[in-house]
């Protein structure tokens, strides 16, 4: 679902960061006002849990690839806004560091995985739990949480099948070929679609689940509903983060299963193969001029690789510092808000 460099126009980028804009103003904002220092601080583990899950790639239908995001997951953890805000900072991460998502592209990929994600996802399961809490209703929470996580990634998928779709309707040369994507709605809808709703969405519907039950075990108190009705935080949930930290550390050490999934996904074909890509039935036959001309940025991490270091250990590399890096951007953000809703920390 990460959108590539030069996929869409540099107007329907420009779009499509403006609309990205006011949702990140408003979350900073809301989290700024909802979350407690030590909160914020963790929000950096909420987005290790999605830089993560996207390393896990799965085989889809029609042989493609796709993964989990993870954004309702640490909209339950911490809010959807912050939500909003740790998977933007994963998929910056994402395309400086390592080429996965365009530069040009990443307020279209925040407005699908960072915004309408998380915000559809947690909007279902605040639907589903209405009127009632986990603690008294876990099995619903779980159920709702895996409703809400399966709608939320597929809407971002048609979010972001739309933005392809329309790229060869807008943006066109006087033969009629297209300048960024060359895929039209009648084919990047049901492309994008089939698959997540198979798939893709199964997946990010347990991951969800999994994770969530997991840390409402080892450490309730990092939980949105406990935040934001300020219950008081258990003596066991205090000692409950290294539990967090070390199921982190084993996704860590298991990425390399990501790596098991092969073929590339959707819509996220290079300049150098879209031409010999018959996604139609036949090969394109030519190499959009956009594309072709567009922007590209020489990144440190290409793909996840790192020079002659073996394709698995250059992964986990690659996860440990995204996941470090994730951790160490929410502390120093925590910094200046030391002291700041000191008693909701307590």
């Amino acid at each position: 679902m990460h959108i590539p460099e030069n996929y869409l126009s540099p107007a329907s980028c420009a779009v499509m960061t403006a609309a990205a804009v006011p949702v990140w103003v408003h979350s900073v904002k809301k989290v700024k006002e909802v979350l407690p220092r030590d909160k914020i601080a963790m929000i950096g583990v909420g987005a290790a849990f999605s830089f993560l899950s996207m390393m896990f790639n799965v085989p889809l239908v029609g042989g493609t690839t796709g993964h989990a995001v993870g954004g309702t997951l640490i909209a339950l953890l911490f809010g959807p806004e912050a939500a909003c805000l740790g998977v933007s900072v994963a998929l910056l991460l994402q395309a400086v560091l390592f080429g996965d998502g365009g530069i040009l592209a990443f307020g279209a990929n925040c407005f699908n995985m960072a915004f309408v994600l998380p915000f559809a996802g947690y909007g279902i399961y605040s639907l589903i739990m209405k009127g009632t809490s986990a603690d008294a209703r876990p099995g619903r929470a779980y159920a709702a949480a895996a409703i809400g996580s399966y709608v939320g990634i597929c809407a971002a998928a048609f979010c972001c099948a739309v933005e392809f779709g329309i790229q060869p309707e807008l943006f066109h040369d006087a033969a009629g070929n297209a300048l960024y994507c060359p895929y039209d709605l009648s084919i990047a809808i049901p492309a994008m679609m089939i698959p997540h709703m198979a798939v893709a969405g199964v997946v990010e519907a347990a991951f969800t689940v999994a994770v969530y039950a997991f840390v409402r075990k080892t450490a309730p108190d990092m939980t949105y509903e406990a935040i934001r009705d300020r219950l008081p935080v258990r003596e066991e949930s205090k000692k409950g983060r290294f539990p967090v930290y070390a199921l982190v550390a084993v996704l860590i050490a298991a990425v390399p299963l990501g790596l098991l999934a092969t073929g590339t996904a959707w819509g996220e074909w290079g300049a150098d193969e879209i031409a010999e890509t018959a996604e139609t039935g036949s090969p394109l036959g030519y190499t959009p001029k956009g594309m072709e001309d567009g922007f590209s940025l020489d990144v440190l991490m290409p793909d996840y690789t790192l020079g002659e270091v073996s394709e698995a250990v250059a992964y986990i590399i690659s996860a440990v510092t995204g996941t470090a890096l994730l951790i160490i951007i929410f502390k120093l953000l925590s910094i200046p808000l030391k002291g700041k809703n000191a008693a909701n920390a307590s």
